[in-house]
C-alpha cells in the first residue's frame, strides 16, 4: 500500500459520512455515518484489491511472473515481471479485471436489494448501492480502449492478434492512451472554468497520469523493437571478477581488484564458479570499521533468490523489464553448468540501445550484429 491510499480512503470516508449517507438518511447519529462510511471505504479497496488479485492469479496462470500489487491514489496495479506470450493470454489477463468489477457491481447491488426487502432502507442498504455503482464504473473505465488501462491491454490483444506485430499494437494502444488522457484533460479543465474545481482537479490528475503511462508505454514497445533479436551475451560485461562469499568485508573493501572499476560483483560459493548473490561496495561499506574483519560478504550480500538471473542466449528484450526492479539494478548471467559467466548492469542496456538506435535508425537490426562486449 503506497501512502497516497491514506488520501483516498479520508476522502471516500468523508464524503459518505458527511455528505451522501446524512442526505438520503438525516437524523442518525454522527458516529453511525463515520462507521458506514470506514468500513464502506475500506470494503471498496478490497474490491479494487480483487481486481488486481484477477490479474495476478490469470497472470500466473499463463506463466507471466507477479513482482507485486501496489494500491495507490489512483487505484491499483499489479505490476507483472515479463509479458504475455500470445495475444489469447493478454486477452485473458485484461480481461478478468473488469469482468471480477462487474461481478461484484452485481453482487453488491443484489446484497442492497436483499438488505432492503429484509430490514428496509438505511445506511446499510445506501453503503451497498455505492459499492454497486463504484465496483460498476470501475468495470466500464477500465474497459475503455486505451492504455495503460485494462481496455488498452484489450486493444493491444486485437492489434495483435490482427497484425502480429506486438511493438506495433502496442504503440496503438498507446497512442489511444495520449488520445483518452488529452481528452479527458480538456473534460477536467472545462469542469474548473464552470466552477467545479474540485472535479476538474481529479480528472486532470487523472488525465495526467493517463497521458504520462501511454507514453511510457510507448517508448517502451520503441525500445523492445529495437532490442528485438539481441541476447544478453551481446550486452553483458564477460567474466566479471567475483567474490567469495567467505571472504571479511574488510578485505573485500581493502583489496584493489574491488575497488576501482565496478560498484557491484557477483559473489561465489567455495567452487569459485556457483552464484550465491550479489554484492555491492555500498552496503558493505555499512558496516561499522570495527566488525569488517569478523563479518563475511555472505551475510551483506543480496541473495541469490532477490536477484535477477539470467542464460547468456536470453533475449534482452526480455531481460529489460524486470531490470527496473532487479535488486542492485544488476542481473548476472549464468551458463547451463551453474557457472557465472557474465553481469549486465543498467548502464549497458543503455550502452546498447544507444548503439543501437545510432547504427539502425529506422529500429531494425541485423542478427549477429552488436557493440563491443567492454564496460
Amino acid at each position: 500500500m503506497h501512502w497516497s491510499i491514506l488520501i483516498i480512503f479520508t476522502l471516500i470516508a468523508l464524503g459518505l459520512a458527511e455528505g451522501r449517507l446524512p442526505d438520503a438518511y438525516p437524523g442518525r447519529s454522527w458516529w453511525s455515518y463515520w462507521l458506514i462510511g470506514l468500513i464502506t471505504a475500506a470494503v471498496f479497496f478490497a474490491s479494487l484489491l480483487a481486481h488486481e488479485l484477477a490479474h495476478a492469479v490469470v497472470a500466473r496462470r499463463n506463466n507471466v511472473a507477479v513482482d507485486d500489487i501496489v494500491l495507490w491514489l489512483l487505484g491499483g496495479v499489479a505490476r507483472l515481471r515479463s509479458e504475455a506470450s500470445t495475444p489469447a493470454a493478454e486477452l485473458r489477463i485484461a480481461g478478468v479485471g473488469p469482468l471480477v468489477s462487474l461481478c461484484l457491481g452485481g453482487c453488491f447491488a443484489l446484497a442492497a436489494w436483499l438488505v432492503d426487502s429484509a430490514v428496509g432502507p438505511g445506511l446499510a442498504s445506501e453503503a451497498l448501492v455505492w459499492l454497486a455503482v463504484i465496483n460498476l464504473l470501475l468495470a466500464v473505465f477500465n474497459s475503455v480502449p486505451a492504455a495503460p488501462l485494462d481496455g488498452g491491454r484489450l486493444l493491444r490483444a486485437f492489434l495483435w492478434w490482427r497484425t502480429g506485430d506486438r511493438a506495433r499494437a502496442t504503440a496503438g494502444a498507446a497512442a489511444a492512451g495520449r488520445g483518452f488522457g488529452w481528452f479527458l484533460l480538456l473534460v477536467g479543465l472545462l469542469l474548473f472554468a464552470r466552477g467545479d474545481v474540485v472535479g476538474g482537479l481529479w480528472l486532470a490528475m487523472i488525465a495526467w497520469f493517463l497521458i504520462a503511462a501511454a507514453t511510457a508505454e510507448g517508448q517502451q514497445a520503441e525500445l523492445r523493437a529495437v532490442l528485438r533479436g539481441v541476447p544478453v551475451r551481446q550486452t553483458m560485461t564477460f567474466a566479471p571478477v567475483t567474490v567469495p562469499a567467505g571472504l571479511s568485508v574488510a578485505a573485500f573493501l581493502v583489496d584493489p581488484r574491488y575497488r576501482y572499476r565496478h560498484s557491484a560483483f557477483p559473489v561465489t560459493g567455495d567452487d569459485g564458479h556457483s552464484p550465491e548473490g550479489l554484492v555491492t561496495l555500498k552496503t558493505a561499506g555499512r558496516v561499522p570499521e570495527e566488525q569488517r574483519e569478523a563479518v563475511r560478504v555472505r551475510e551483506v550480500m543480496i541473495p541469490l533468490s532477490q536477484v535477477v538471473v539470467v542464460g547468456p542466449d536470453d533475449q534482452l528484450v526480455e531481460l529489460l523489464p524486470r531490470m527496473s526492479a532487479a535488486a542492485g539494478q544488476r542481473a548476472l548471467v549464468v551458463d547451463e553448468g551453474g557457472t557465472v559467466v557474465g553481469i549486465v548492469a543498467s548502464s549497458d542496456i543503455s550502452r546498447t540501445m544507444s548503439w543501437l538506435m545510432t547504427a539502425t535508425p529506422q529500429g531494425h537490426r541485423h542478427s549477429g550484429s552488436g557493440p563491443a562486449d567492454t564496460t
